[in-house]
């Protein structure tokens, strides 16, 4: 009866043992929920006393995460236009060259060309000049062909011979051609130029060691001065 009443004292302590270890865990999960449950119901109290026991790296990570993005430019059509126009302007310090004055030319005659610029002599075998080619031969009292050239005597009128108006200037034509043709086989003679070549032919000044072969036919009474009064026919 004494082992009996001994194994039953045991078994009972046993149970209690069990009953107690078992609502241990029950207990602390209850105080668990329940402070759950007044935190989030008291956040905005409980957060800042959080923030103030947290470690300074935890709070101050965020900050140094954070990555500064470069200022961009409001106006980059302004600043591109400055660069463009700083680039076309000149630098200060690059001096700029002066330029050159202008050197003159010598003005030479409208009325006369560089070829004709100095006088030439001429001497040939001259003929009247009829249908055939006019190389060396006298035409009127005052024009002559030189190396198929048209000279026409610059300082005279000579009486017509095609264009005569009256018997009297022709027959002096005929005399002024005689007389030029006659002048211009004596040997060698000098021509100036004396103006722009034109219909009539390039006028020259023909002389003859220094005397004017037109000044001669006019005082032999076979030639006028241009502009002179006077006519052929009376």
């Amino acid at each position: 009866m004494a082992k009996t009443a001994t194994r039953r004292r045991k078994s009972s302590a046993r149970s209690k043992r069990r009953g107690g270890g078992s609502a241990l865990p029950w207990t602390i999960i209850g105080v668990i929920a329940v402070g759950g449950i007044a935190i989030y119901d008291n956040w905005k109290s409980v957060r800042p006393m959080l923030a103030a026991h947290a470690p300074a790296s935890i709070v101050s990570r965020p900050a140094s995460v954070a990555r500064s993005e470069p200022a961009r430019d409001s106006s980059p059509k302004q600043t591109a236009s400055i660069t463009a126009a700083a680039r076309m302007m000149p630098p200060a310090t690059v001096p700029i060259p002066a330029k050159a004055p202008a050197v003159p030319e010598k003005a030479i005659p409208a009325s006369i060309s560089p070829a004709q610029a100095q006088a030439q002599t001429g001497k040939a075998a001259f003929g009247y000049c009829g249908q055939g080619e006019h190389i060396n031969c006298v035409a009127d009292g005052g024009t002559f062909w030189y190396k198929g050239e048209k000279i026409a005597i610059a300082d005279v009128v000579s009486p017509g011979i095609e264009t005569a108006r009256c018997d009297n200037e022709k027959r002096l034509g005929f005399s002024a051609k005689l007389r030029l043709l006659n002048i211009l086989n004596s040997g060698s003679f000098s021509m100036n130029p004396a103006g722009q070549p034109g219909k009539a032919g390039a006028p020259h000044v023909v002389s003859r060691d220094g005397r004017s072969i037109g000044v001669q036919m006019i005082n032999e009474g076979l030639a006028r001065k241009p502009g002179s009064n006077g006519a052929w026919c009376a």
